[in-house]
């Protein structure tokens, strides 16, 4: 962000020859020897010096965000009168003068005049001729709620000095009619939100009114008032009074939320800003108590500095470590930037010799390109969070950082994370299940952009929590905190917010609780997203849910992709082994992502969620394999049998659970195709039924596994080796009937053999979905089946022939039938044993759920 890098404070001693036109200059994007001017006639006052400063510092952060980090303020020179007091820190003025300012600081002829203005000779394009203000103007802080803060107001006149732009507002027309008939304010852009209103003075005494309608316009004198909060950008050239967002705001909050809530009890934590330079803020130190993290707060950056040096930032980070450290082995730097630094790759030796990790947050889509580069170095994560008007998708970035040291049992766990644009007096209501895995240390916070809205918080036992049970910090009046005391109650948390705000305004409720028990793991979910190492090279959204190393399955799983600049795009993640999911039934819930919007950063958060009735545990499904025994010198060893458990088992009553999981992904290189074909049928089974043949399989999508397919090819042959290899020459299986269903549902497809085939025919089928741009998917997995009819029945034995055949039949059969039942009876038996044992150690671990 922008920065004044150094101030010059010169005293005039003697009168200058006159200098008409600036000399201010643009040396790489920063503006050098901008000139400042106290009129000799202005009273001594320091205080005017010192907010002269601090509106520059404020309006070169300004202007730096505006301008997409174009420009900013690099080097200012103050003139100050020579009648004032000498000073030490002072120096003689060159070839300055105040004819020749740029900014002039001077009392108008008029009193009570402080509007502070811009003197144009030309139209627009035009340098101006300065920029005046008034003392009053920088020393009376209340005029801040008339013209806005002082920094932006700079900005203001600034675009009006140094391009020549004009206002875009219009006192003599206020009001115009649109092309819909309708009266809209004269504003930049169209959709400020605000009321009309008319000054009704009586002597000194004014009351604002509505405004009457004239059947054109409203009444001469009527004037627009805006809502101070705006859910759009405004021009600075319309309202420079108006509160943007706040992208420091939304930083301190979820910075705020990350050391109350998240980090655990223990670590140790210091906080170091850098700009052009790098800043200490907070020594290393370990958070033991509430308070240890409340200090931390405060010393936590309110406001923007200025240039992005990573690596000054680094080298103070890994200082502070080591001070207290003695070493920075086996440490953490969390690193968050939204500019760029062409520096960066100067200390990649100095991170990977440090031993220290760093989890990289890039916010906004002007964080520097190579900044994943340092996570990669050091194995640390890449994260990335979007702009938004409140601070829930930064918050969500955050709570992904914990310590790794494997104990989970201190560690935050995100329960909910929701944000909405919600309409004047529209409810925002949210469910927030508390399972019994988790409860200790629960938190709800609720954050707002524009005003507080009503809001209060129902327990599962119907207790109430109003907004005064609440905490809103004074230097964060944007966002109201609740911590609950002890272990939450299990069940569903009903938080009912309503906007009273006249306008939208964005509402956000975050969610977090720490594990109800140290000895029964919680439910956790871990999300990623990846390039498939396939045709096409897709992108695959990944999200494990489990409990310890227990696979949770039938949870519904939700991912929301998001680009730095883009537009959202959801997907319902399954766990079904069709088309991005390699294994049905393995906690692992995928799903290919076909929307990419080009180059760039892309945020993941995934919801997880579980009912009773669905929720079950499952084993892992990659497993070694489970010797049962060997042979040798032709004697038989038998091992212990494999522990098996029945489905009522391996149910868990977990109560009602929530999980949010975030991650990131950068796309560097274009997407290499303009659309993809159908995802390959993986799971395509083939089999007999009343001497029809029918074939299952999940059905694959338009794009991979999303939309639906257009139409399939079936082939059919009685040689694999054929079918694999030429699959276009294979025999085709007439199913122009077959319409494909959306992705990811049960197709069944049933077949009438024309030529029958002799019994013990093997048959072989595959598989192709075509979409609408025709383009095909893979060949599917090779189903098999037998073709098989059954036997007519024995005819009676003819003594007098030979029977030897029928007579081996019956032996061959009786004798399957008895070895069926004995293999039958010893499995019972060790089915029974394995159940008996599988059950203790399952109750052993869930004894507290």
């Amino acid at each position: 962000m922008g920065v004044t890098q150094s101030l010059i404070f010169l005293l005039s001693f003697q009168l200058l020859h006159l200098i008409k036109g600036s000399t201010v200059w643009l040396n790489e994007n920063g503006y050098e020897d901008l000139v400042v001017a106290i009129n000799p006639q202005v009273p001594e006052d320091a205080n005017i010096i010192l907010n002269t400063m601090n509106m520059i510092k404020n309006a070169s952060n300004s202007l730096f965000e505006m301008t997409k980090h174009r420009f900013f303020f690099k080097s200012v020179k103050i003139i100050i009168p020579k009648t004032w007091k000498k000073n030490t820190n002072y120096s003689r003025i060159k070839t300055e003068s105040y004819d020749q300012a740029d900014v002039i600081i001077a009392d108008y002829y008029m009193k009570y005049v402080d509007d502070p203005y811009t003197l144009l000779y030309e139209g627009c394009k035009m340098k101006g001729r300065y920029i005046h203000f008034t003392p009053n103007f920088l020393l009376n802080e209340n005029l801040t709620n008339v013209y806005g803060e002082k920094g932006r107001v700079f900005v203001h006149e600034w675009t009006h000095f140094r391009w020549g732009v004009f206002d875009e507002y219009s006192r003599d027309v206020p009001f115009y009619v649109s092309e819909k008939a309708t009266i809209e304010a004269t504003s930049c852009p169209a959709g400020v939100t605000g009321i009309p209103v008319f000054q009704d003075c009586r002597g000194d005494i004014c009351k604002p009114r509505s405004c009457r309608y004239d059947g054109q316009l409203y009444e001469k004198g009527c004037v627009f008032i805006p809502d101070i909060h705006q859910n759009i950008s405004c021009s600075i050239m319309y309202m420079q009074y108006a509160r943007p967002h706040n992208r420091m705001e939304n930083l301190r909050t979820a910075a705020e939320t990350y050391l109350l809530h998240d980090i655990e009890t223990g670590s140790w934590v210091g906080i170091v800003t850098f700009d052009s330079d790098a800043t200490e803020r907070a020594h290393l130190q370990q958070i033991t108590n509430d308070e240890t993290r409340q200090k931390l707060v405060q010393l936590l950056p309110i406001i923007p500095s200025g240039l992005t040096n990573i690596c000054a930032g680094i080298h103070k980070g890994l200082k502070v470590i080591a001070n207290k450290m003695n070493t920075t082995y086996g440490s953490e730097i969390v690193l968050l930037t939204d500019g760029e630094d062409p520096g960066i790759p100067a200390c990649f030796n100095l991170v990977k010799q440090s031993g220290t990790k760093i989890h990289t947050i890039a916010l906004g889509p002007q964080a520097d390109k190579k900044l994943e580069e340092l996570s990669e170095l050091t194995g640390g994560l890449k994260l990335s969070a979007p702009d938004g008007v409140v601070p829930s998708k930064l918050t969500e970035v955050f709570s992904a950082i914990t310590s790794g040291n494997g104990d989970i049992s201190e560690q935050s766990i995100q329960l909910e994370s929701k944000e909405l644009a919600v309409q004047h007096s529209a409810w925002m209501n949210t469910t927030v299940p508390v399972d019994k895995t988790v409860g200790n240390d629960t938190f709800f916070s609720i954050a707002w952009n524009l005003s507080q809205p009503f809001f209060f918080l129902r327990d599962p036992k119907g207790k109430e929590y109003g907004s005064s049970d609440f905490i809103i910090d004074n230097s964060n009046p944007y966002t109201a905190r609740l911590r609950i005391n002890g272990t939450a109650e299990v069940g569903d948390w009903q938080l009912y917010i309503k906007n009273v705000h006249p306008a939208t305004q964005g509402i956000s409720v975050t969610a977090t609780s720490r594990p109800a028990y140290y000895d029964v793991a919680p439910v956790i979910a871990a999300a990623h997203m990846n390039r498939a190492n396939t045709a096409f090279n897709p992108v695959v959204v990944y999200a494990e849910v489990s409990q310890g190393f227990w696979p949770v399955l039938g949870a519904t799983v939700t991912a929301t992709i998001e680009k730095d600049d883009g537009t959202a795009v959801t997907l319902e993640l399954l766990d079904n082994g069709a088309g991005a999911d390699v294994m049905k039934n393995d906690g692992i819930y995928s799903r290919y992502f076909t929307s990419l919007q080009g180059t760039g950063r892309y945020s993941l958060k995934v919801k997880s969620h579980g009912r009773n009735a669905t929720t079950r545990l499952s084993l892992q499904r990659n497993q070694a394999s489970y010797n049962s025994g060997y042979r040798e010198n032709g004697k038989i060893y038998v091992t212990a049998p494999r522990p098996e458990f029945a489905d009522e088992e391996l149910q868990v009553q977990l109560g009602s659970f929530s999980r949010i999981s975030t991650g990131s992904f950068v796309v560097n290189t274009g997407d290499p195709a303009p659309a993809y074909p159908p995802c390959k049928v993986t799971d395509l089974h083939a089999r007999i039924e009343n001497r029809t043949i029918v074939l299952s399989w999940t059905a694959p999508g338009g794009d991979f596994d999303n939309g639906k397919a257009d139409h399939y090819i079936i082939k059919t042959s009685e040689n694999l080796l054929d079918l694999r290899n030429n699959f276009d020459r294979a025999t085709s299986v007439k199913c122009s009937d077959l319409i494909p269903k959306e992705a990811g549902r049960e197709e069944s497809f049933e077949i009438q053999p024309e030529n029958k085939a002799g019994n013990g025919t093997k048959i072989y089928f595959a598989i192709r979905a075509v979409d609408d741009n025709n383009l095909i998917s893979e060949v599917s997995n090779i189903a098999q089946t037998t073709w098989f009819l059954p036997l007519k029945a024995f005819a009676p034995l003819n003594h007098q022939g030979n029977t030897n055949g029928a007579n081996t039949a019956v032996i061959v059969a009786v004798t399957a039938l008895c070895v069926a039942v004995v293999c039958t009876i010893v499995n019972s038996t060790l089915c029974l044993f394995s159940k008996k044992k599988g059950r203790l150690e399952i109750e052993k671990m869930q004894r507290h759920v």
